[in-house]
């Protein structure tokens, strides 16, 4: 007597049930994380949505509640950019952009050739000098505005158009920036191309300015866009130190007036957050290739 064998049939896909099961997982995961990608994008872009939904919304209608925008107008944009109640928001952009462009541009002065040297060179204490470079970017900013109020007003820093006064704080705190993120992007380059170049007939200063700048360009770019914009959100130093000559706009949109007193102006707050927001994000989705290369470059060994 034989004993009856069943046998399952495969499924209709021709996989196994093992790499069913496993096909079935992987789908499952992918969903997953779609879907925490999806409520991240969603959490970090929804004030910004509203944000924009109400600078083109009237006045009127300021508190509605309507998730689309709706009673659109662009008077909202006139009045932030209008002088009649007192507010100088596009002088503070002009001031913003000087403050932005100095800031960075001596940030990455100093930030290149300091962390060519920390990443090319060895020298007792190397590490020591980065891990305080590092610490002096944990000093919070308001222990700060005490002493350093006290030592631009003996300078006579805190009247007129003195953007030194916001351009040396705003410096001393993107070059702790700088200078860790390009050290370690420097120490991954290949360094035989400069020492090939040396053996070529080059000075230090050429293969530095000829075959280095050019390899670190994406790292160079990511950390001056993360400079600049560093500079340019800065409120704290910027509310205690400007003066209606170097006003930024950070501080120019708090200071905003309504048509009445005591009227909180959002629309016209909401359009000129609009204007200041909306730049920083076209500039990085231009340029998001440069920065995640410049980002990534040093994360891999190879």
């Amino acid at each position: 007597m034989t004993a009856a064998t069943t046998t399952t049939a495969p499924p209709a896909s021709g996989r196994t049930e093992a790499q069913e099961i496993h096909f079935k997982s992987d789908r499952n995961a992918k969903i997953r994380m779609y879907l925490g990608l999806a409520a991240l994008v969603i959490w970090g872009l929804a004030p910004f949505y509203w944000m924009v939904v109400t600078a083109f919304r009237d006045v009127g209608y300021t508190f509605d509640t309507t998730p689309w925008p709706t009673h659109v107008t662009l008077d909202n944009f006139r009045t932030a950019f209008s002088t009649d109640r007192g507010n100088h928001f596009g002088d503070a952009l002009v001031h913003s952009i000087i403050i932005g462009i100095v800031t960075t541009a001596v940030a990455m002065l100093v930030g290149v050739f300091a962390s060519y040297a920390l990443a090319r060179l060895n020298f007792p204490g190397k590490y020591v000098v980065l891990g305080i470079i590092l610490g002096s970017s944990m000093f919070p900013g308001v222990a700060l505005v005490t002493p350093l109020f006290k030592l631009f007003g003996d300078l006579g820093w805190l009247t007129g158009a003195n953007y030194q006064a916001l351009i040396i704080p705003n410096i001393s705190f993107a070059l702790p920036l700088t200078i860790y993120t390009l050290t370690a992007f420097l120490a991954e380059m290949p360094w035989e191309l400069e020492e090939s170049a040396r053996i070529d007939g080059c000075t230090p200063g050429q293969a530095f300015r000829k075959i280095m700048l050019p390899l670190a360009a994406p790292g160079l770019f990511t950390t001056a866009i993360l400079a600049f914009i560093a500079s340019w959100n800065e409120y704290l130093l910027a509310q205690q130190f400007s003066t209606k000559q170097t006003q930024t706009v950070t501080v120019a949109i708090a200071a905003f007036t309504g048509a009445q007193p005591h009227q909180e102006p959002y629309t016209a707050v909401m359009a000129a957050g609009t204007i200041v927001t909306v730049p920083l994000i076209l500039m990085v989705l231009v340029f998001q290739r440069a920065i995640v290369s410049g980002l990534t470059a040093g994360g891999v060994k190879g």
